[in-house]
Parts: structure tokens; sequence; C-alpha cells
């Protein structure tokens, strides 16, 4: 079997746009080891006017601004560009996910005719404005204030403190000129909550405009050629038409409107329209761990050391199990959120059907970004340990990898935040004030009217729901390997801390009604295991799924062992909390131990050509070792007849 046919499902809907990206960026877009901050800098904004927007990264754009309407296919092709290089994506993203996205999703006609052509040009630089010093998860509690001023019809934008500056924005230090800035409106003494506005920061010449002041926010570990900066504004005149006022709309007399009259409502509901930066973010970290394994497994089938009893050659780094158990579970996991990322990208790009569906996306996307960040900082990591001092060389592309995508756990959302956000959708009975994401402190918890869970299956559901209803009644009697035992298993621990995390809360709210904070921090470890858990069944489902689309019965058998490793590595890592439940028994946890190993050897060898799927060219990779194998193996060989020479004299 050849690595094509799992690229086939692999590359899902968007193959066109991965195709055209491969094929369109050469080696002038590559990451180039070793370059100070200025000179990446320097490239990436040379770079970003250079790459194709008609190669997807404009897709999500109107056509009548020179897009198609694709907001699916923006996301994969800035997913492809974090395999060349993540600043050129984290630039990418800020210029026409976050930026001219905010434009299309809170502006409204006269800002798209205004503004669109030159966003997508990049003649028209911009930045997202939002998170400030004191306030980065929280955004409903910005500290911006925007007031209007019915007299000159004009806003007064001002940052009160220190605190209050905007902070860590992305091409605000150099390139920004223009920013969506996301402030208080207040008018008429009353304030209505954060909305966003289209400020000028920088005039034709560079310099900051009037009453702007622009900094850089200082050198990083990584992502060094994206200009990150601060932004502070001393009570700048802003024009009532550059407010983004598709959700709310203020009358030259001051009076606001809006379609939405709950404001908390509204808040989110304007943040849900920019989900897609959240959605990106978790596929460019899982693309730079399909680089990082690509290397790793590559090495790893020309690198020896040691030799066995009987063995003429040294041992391969692949064949030592030890070295199997660091790359396989993770490669089955990274191909696990590849499927689970591709249908949340098709729910983006279809539109949700309703609030429900909104809310569905928004919770999804929050958690899958935090799993595949997190599972990039874990990944690269071992990739990086996996070969060796080799991994630490800036040549060899894994440093750099990890440097660079070390933030995204905390960028577009602090991870522990969203698994919050995630435990939030799956718990009812809040009110409508809930507050912020993490705003456990304002919540109130009506706990009568929590209702019990009702799981809603992502894609594949007949196949699914046939899968575990042929589950056998006793879990001693089915295979681990057996499908659906995976499925109801998993099923069965969401569902169960679920409910524990339901009841732990009606107790606190029945012993102290008059302090939620205490009853919602008493039970954050539980929440934040509820979430993971529900992200854990819908990447198992997703898995089955993608499994559902390969046509090729090598390709089919071949994702099946590897959906086996994931299902069972996420049972093995939390054998603890299936044991301690009854779900497992002692001899059954062994048994799961044994046949992961089992699985290990049967997927031993087909590592190469499971990375290999992953179709990345070798120009983007850019790692000296990999450059260097054919040598490597050749030189290897000769040890090897020079070492029989010696001992046969």
């Amino acid at each position: 079997m050849t690595s094509q046919q799992i690229q086939q499902v692999l590359d899902g809907r968007w193959a066109h746009i991965r195709r055209a990206v491969r094929e369109r960026l050469g080696s002038e877009f590559v990451t180039v080891p070793g370059e100070t901050g200025p000179e990446a800098r320097e490239r990436i904004s040379r770079l970003i006017r250079s790459v194709p927007t008609d190669v997807g990264v404009a897709a999500a754009f109107p056509s009548r601004y020179g897009g198609s309407d694709d907001p699916g296919g923006s996301t994969v092709a800035a997913e492809m560009l974090a395999q060349v290089d993540l600043s050129l994506m984290v630039k990418a993203g800020v210029q026409w996910g976050l930026f001219g996205g905010a434009v299309v999703a809170l502006g409204t006609e006269r800002h798209h005719e205004a503004y669109l052509r030159d966003i997508i040009s990049a003649d028209l630089m911009g930045c997202f404005a939002m998170t400030e010093t004191g306030h980065g998860s929280d955004v409903q509690q910005l500290r911006t204030t925007c007031v209007y001023d019915p007299a000159t019809e004009t806003f007064d934008l001002h940052t009160p403190h220190q605190a209050a500056r905007k902070d860590y924005i992305g091409n605000a230090a150099k390139d920004g000129r223009m920013a969506v800035v996301f402030a208080q409106l207040i008018t008429g003494g009353r304030s209505y909550g954060v909305h966003a506005w289209l400020v000028p920061i920088r005039d034709e010449r560079g310099d900051p405009m009037p009453g702007v002041t622009l900094g850089d926010a200082g050198a990083k570990a990584g992502l060094l050629g994206v200009d990150n900066g601060r932004i502070s504004f001393d009570h700048v005149t802003v024009p009532r038409e550059m407010l983004l006022d598709r959700y709310g709309q203020v009358a030259p007399d001051g009076t606001y409107s809006s379609p939405i009259e709950n404001d908390s409502r509204r808040f989110f509901t304007m943040l849900g329209t920019l989900v897609r930066g959240r959605i990106t973010v978790g596929g460019a970290a899982a693309a730079a761990t399909r680089s990082a394994l690509t290397i790793a497994v590559r090495y790893g089938e020309t690198r020896r050391q040691f030799t066995g009893p009987g063995f003429e050659r040294e041992v391969l780094l692949n064949d030592y199990l030890a070295h199997q158990r660091k790359l396989l579970p993770a490669l089955a996991t990274t191909y696990a959120y590849a499927f689970a990322q591709e249908e949340l990208v098709a729910t983006l790009a279809e539109g949700p059907a309703d609030e429900h569906g909104q809310r569905e996306l928004e919770s999804r996307a929050a958690g899958l970004k935090a799993m595949q960040t997190w599972h990039a900082t874990r990944t690269i990591q071992l990739c990086r340990e996996s070969c060796g001092g080799a991994g630490y060389l800036a040549e060899n592309r894994l440093p750099g990898l990890k440097a660079d995508t070390d933030v995204f756990t905390t960028f577009e959302g602090d991870n522990t935040v969203l698994l919050q956000l995630v435990a939030k959708g799956l718990l009812t009975g809040y009110r409508d004030a809930f507050g912020s994401l993490d705003g456990w402190g304002r919540a109130t918890f009506v706990a009568e009217q929590v209702r019990e869970m009702v799981l809603e299956r992502t894609a594949a559901r007949s196949v699914i729901q046939r899968l575990v209803s042929a589950v056998p009644g006793r879990d001693e009697e089915v295979a681990v390997t057996d499908r659906g035992w995976h499925l109801s298993v998993f099923e069965d621990r969401e569902k169960h801390l679920l409910e524990g995390a339901i009841r732990r809360l009606r107790n606190g709210a029945a012993t102290r009604k008059d302090q939620p904070f205490e009853i919602f921090n008493d039970v954050q470890d539980h929440i934040l295991k509820v979430a993971t858990a529900h992200i854990d069944r819908i990447t198992l489902e997703a898995f089955v799924a993608g499994i559902e689309r390969a046509t090729d019965p090598d390709a089919r058998a071949l994702l099946a062992k590897l959906c086996d490793l994931y299902a069972l590595s996420v049972i093995e890592a939390d054998k603890g909390w299936f044991m301690e439940h009854g779900r497992l028994t002692p001899a059954r946890s062994k048994a799961v131990t044994a046949v992961v190993n089992d699985l290990l050897r049967d997927l031993r060898p087909h590592m190469t050509t499971l990375v290999n799927a992953f179709a990345i060219p070798e120009e983007w990779l850019n790692a000296a070792i990999l450059r260097e194998e054919p040598d490597r193996q050749e030189a290897m060989a000769k040890e090897d007849e020079a070492s029989r020479s010696l001992l046969v004299a």
C-alpha cells in the first residue's frame, strides 16, 4: 500500500486547496533557521504580500470582493501555511483571519466596500486589538472606553490606565496601519458592552496617528517574524461611521439600537462570529505536529544505536519498543485530530443551522483548539528528544517548531478557560447573565434546572450507533480492539463524569447558595475532566467517520489499527479512572497494555507510510537530518562492513 491512498483520506474535502498550496509555495517561503528578530520580521513582511491569495488564504471573503465565500477553505489554507513557516501563518491569520474576518463578520456593506479589497491585497495591513494587558480571556471586562458625543457625532476612544493598553497585538509594532479595536461602547451615560471600531493607527508614512501610542512587545521565545506590539489611545476621535455596527448601531443623536436586546447575548453572538480564528490555531498546531513527527519518524528509520545478541548491525531507533511508545501513540492521536478538525471545518463551512448549532460549533472549536495545541506541545518535545542532539539543532527545524507553537496554548483563548467553555456547553441551567468565559464568580447556578446529558453524535451517526449497539452486556466478553466497545467506553466515561459534576454542583448549591464562586471552584477540576472526556469522545467518533471515507481496503485496515491504538492509548492513560469506577478489571487493564504493545509491533512497518501520507513537501520540512538520510545510510553500511571485516580478521 502507498501513502497516497492514506493521503486521499487525510486531504479530504479541501484536497484542491492543499494541492494548490503545496504546488505554489516553494522554498522562498520556508522558515530560515538562525534569523535574528529584525531579519525575520523583514522577511515575513515581504512574503505576506507575495502569498498568492487564490490558493485559499482569501477564500473566506465574499466573492464580490475577491474571495470565494468559503471559510473552510481559508482555514485549510492557513493550516498549510503553518507547515511552511509559522510566523507567516500567524501574520496571515492576523491580516486575513482576525482583522479582515472581523470587518466581514462585524461590519456592514459600507465597511466591506471601503476596505475589503485593500485588506485582501495586503495594501491595507491591519491589527486585531482585543487583548489588554489586564484582560485577555475575560474580554467582556475590557477597560478601553469609546464614548459617543452627539454634538460632534464622533466617539472618544481612550485607554484609561496602563492595564487597559492593547497588548501582544500582531502587526502593531511595524506593519499595521489600521486596527479593529474592541472597547466598551458608552452613549447617553450608559455602557452597552464591548463593540468594535475601525481605527487608523498609522499614517501613510508609517508614523503613529495623533493620540495613538505604539510600542514593541519586545523579544519573544518564538514567532520572530510577527511584529507583536502595544497600542494606547489618548482620547482619539473616531467617526461614528467607523463603528462596526452589524450587531449594534448608534444613531446621530446617540440612541443605541441592536437586533439583540440582551447585552450578554449580543456580546457572545459577536464573539461567536470570530470562531474561525480559534479553529485555525488548532489546525495550525496540528500541522506543526505533523511536520515534527515526519522528521522524527524518518530520522528513526536511518539512525542506529546499540547492537543486540546475534545482530550484525546496530538497531534502528524505530525498532525499539520504547521509541515506538513515544512516537506511534502520538501519531495515532495526530490522525485522530486531523479527522476531528476536518469535521469541525466542514461544520464551519456549512454554517450552523440555528443558535444551538452555533453554540455547539463554538464549544467544539474551543475544545479541539485546547486539545490540539497541548498535543502539539507534548509531541514536538517528544520528537525533539527522539532525535537526540540533532533534534536540538536549529537546522533540523524541531527547536523552531517548539518555540513557535508554545504560545498556541494561550492565544486565541487560554486552554484551561476554553475547556471551561466546553463544560459550560455541556451543563445546562445557567442564567443568561452567566458572565465571561471564566466567570465562575459571577455565575448563578440554578441547580433545579440542570437536566441529564443527552449525547449528541458527530459524523457517521448510524455507523457509530450500530457499533455501540452490537456490544454485549459484559465487557469481559468483548475484545479490547472492538470498535463498539471503544465508543461505548468513551461515551460512558463522559456521561458518568458529567452526571457526577451535576451532583456535586447540586450539593454545593443546596448548602452554599450565597457562595457561587466557591461552588464552582470546588468542582473546577471535575469540570475540566468532563470537557476533556467530551473532546476525546467526539475525536474518536470523527476517526471512525474518517475510516468510513476510505475506499481502499488496505488503507481502511491500516487506519482501523491506528484508530485502535488511539482509543486504547486514551484508555491506558486514564486507566486509574476506569479502574476506580469499575469500568476495567485489573486483568482487562493489563490486557489493554498488552494489546497496545501488539499494535505498536503491527504498525512499526507502516510508520514511514503514515508520515509520508501527510504529504509535506521536502523543501517545507527543511531539516538537515532528512537531507543527510542517504549519506547516513551509506556511511552506516560501510561501518558495518568494516566491523564485519575486523571480526573475520
